[in-house]
């Protein structure tokens, strides 16, 4: 016969699955010591992406850029997660660049680089959510041949590039009543643009021909200039 103790009703079960969940995001001082590149102007890159895709609350940007930070390619989509998971969240951002762009596993040294955008409620500092998306962008960018870039996330106060302290009012995060994917100043003649879905994933892709990969211009203090781009096939 064998005796035990029963443990008491209050007391939760091993949570294996929680823990290991935990351990797929990445703390602010693992991202600032993971050798991160610094974006030379990370104002024009959340500028142009916010122009082109004008997110709303939990979307996610990932955008391709080249050695002179150039835009390559860009897809947003919306992730609800009731639980964030790097290994989920790796899943989705590997999915999108597989659509928008080619891998760059052929060559010895990434020479493009991979940045995410991430719009979400409450204070600009670190959370579980942006630390389970860190994990995931790194882990995605070596899956995919790409240097791991900057994380930026957009709150409805300001934007803020975490790891880096660098940050600013505008542009802000879009009312909810204003659709990812449709960028500002650009009529939809001038702009052609695909849709397809992921599980739970609302997405819009878009691949810059060569000729306009090139950052938005500030003319006279205003808005960016838009550049005519067409969807990814």
């Amino acid at each position: 016969m064998t005796f035990g103790f029963a443990s008491p009703s209050h007391v939760p079960p091993p949570a294996s699955a929680d823990s290991a969940r935990l351990g797929r995001m990445l703390e602010p001082a693992e991202w600032a010591s993971a050798g991160i590149p610094l974006l030379r102007n990370p104002r024009e890159v959340v500028a142009d992406l916010h122009d082109r895709h004008h997110p709303g609350p939990s979307t996610a940007i990932v955008a391709v850029l080249d050695a002179q930070e150039r835009m390559t390619a860009s897809a947003s989509f919306t992730e609800l997660a009731a639980a964030p998971d790097g290994w989920g969240f790796r899943n989705v951002l590997l999915a999108h660049l597989r659509r928008v762009i080619p891998h760059d596993l052929r060559l010895r040294a990434p020479v493009r680089t991979a940045v995410l955008l991430y719009c979400r409620e409450g204070e600009p500092r670190w959370t579980e959510t942006d630390g389970a998306w860190m994990w995931g962008l790194r882990d995605a960018c070596l899956l995919h041949g790409l240097r791991c870039g900057a994380y930026i996330t957009l709150t409805p106060d300001r934007w803020q590039v975490l790891g880096e302290g660098r940050g600013g009012r505008r542009p802000r995060q879009s009312p909810m009543n204003e659709p990812p994917g449709e960028p500002t100043g650009v009529s939809r003649r001038e702009m052609r643009r695909t849709t397809a879905s992921l599980p739970d994933a609302p997405y819009t892709a878009m691949a810059i021909p060569a000729q306009n990969r090139s950052m938005p211009r500030r003319t006279g203090g205003g808005a960016p200039e838009a550049h005519r781009h067409t969807a990814a096939r």
